[in-house]
């Protein structure tokens, strides 16, 4: 039951930060394993899937050690999983979530594409405080928990990270209602 439950978000959050879906599935396989074996020491503190997400972190953080050193990997566009509506960047602009097409398409390939770079422009603690919130849905106080500092640091972060993100994103020529195309008034 806790494996159908909390898979897809783990190996969520696994791809995130290996970056390899091969990598992904062994490190959430060995915090299945893991869980399972540690169950008896769940104190029930937290949400289990607060817990989980410690665990299958963990493990990713020792992968990463463990790889050599400049070893990368390329984010692939059709790895990416389906976010719910009203995540990510349907959240940006809901009407962009009708449109069609291949001009739709691209346009959503390249606004991720400048999400996903100013999310990276982050510092490491203001960008692991975002993608737990806004990407996993965890609360200020899970977030509290998981990362263990005040709910007050963690709402801080979370401001910084928004306002550095839009920052970015108007560089870009990105507004909360979409896209500014040059010459074009934005009402």
């Amino acid at each position: 039951m806790l494996v159908e439950r909390y898979q897809g978000r783990a190996f969520g959050l696994a791809l995130r930060v290996m970056g390899d879906e091969e990598q992904a599935r062994d490190v959430v396989q060995d915090a299945f394993l893991k869980a399972y074996r540690s169950l008896d020491r769940f104190e029930g503190r937290s949400s289990f899937y607060t817990w989980f997400y410690r665990v299958v972190m963990n493990l990713c953080i020792d992968a990463k050690r463990r790889q050599p050193p400049g070893r990368t990997v390329d984010w692939d566009e059709s790895n990416a999983l389906e976010a719910p509506v009203g995540t990510g960047l349907d959240a940006v602009d809901p009407a962009r979530q009708q449109e069609g097409g291949p001009a739709g398409d691209l346009e959503r390939a390249e606004l991720r594409e400048i999400l996903q770079r100013a999310i990276e422009a982050l510092p490491d603690d203001a960008r692991q405080t975002l993608v737990l919130r806004e990407v996993d849905g965890l609360s200020y106080s899970e977030i509290a928990k998981l990362l263990g500092i005040p709910k007050g640091t963690v709402m801080s972060r979370l401001h910084y990270a928004r306002r550095r993100v839009r920052a970015l994103l108007a560089e870009h020529g990105v507004n909360e209602s979409g896209v500014d195309e040059p010459g074009e008034e934005v009402s």
